[in-house]
């Protein structure tokens, strides 16, 4: 993501009863492939709460936030997406998107 000067990141946290977590993660590793199908989207991850296991954060990069919501959403693929990650809409805590400041750092291998 650092060589993108523009993009858009979607934030979106989960709470997900532990009995929910294999399901969910399965279906966000089918759902995975329409992403990554996606002209619009740049890539996604998923973390897990070390602390309270039942919180996953998705983060997801678009192009931008227009062709997330504009584009994306009105096509097939987003269809086929959300009908795989639908059980879990009601246990999404928030769906945001944001924009990158230019506050940031990270170690590379050549930094050592």
């Amino acid at each position: 993501m650092d060589n993108k000067d523009s993009y858009s990141t979607e934030i979106i946290r989960y709470n997900i009863p532990g009995d929910q977590a294999e399901g969910f993660e399965k279906a966000y590793q089918q759902a995975g492939t329409y992403l990554e199908s996606s002209p619009f989207c740049l890539g996604y991850n998923i973390l897990q709460g070390d602390e309270e296991p039942n919180r996953y954060i998705l983060t997801i990069y678009w192009t931008s936030k227009e062709d997330h919501l504009d584009k994306c959403r009105k096509s097939d693929l987003f269809t086929h997406f959300f009908n795989l990650v639908k059980p879990y809409y009601n246990q999404i805590e928030e769906m945001k998107h944001y924009q990158k400041t230019a506050i940031s750092w990270s170690k590379h291998q050549t930094d050592q």
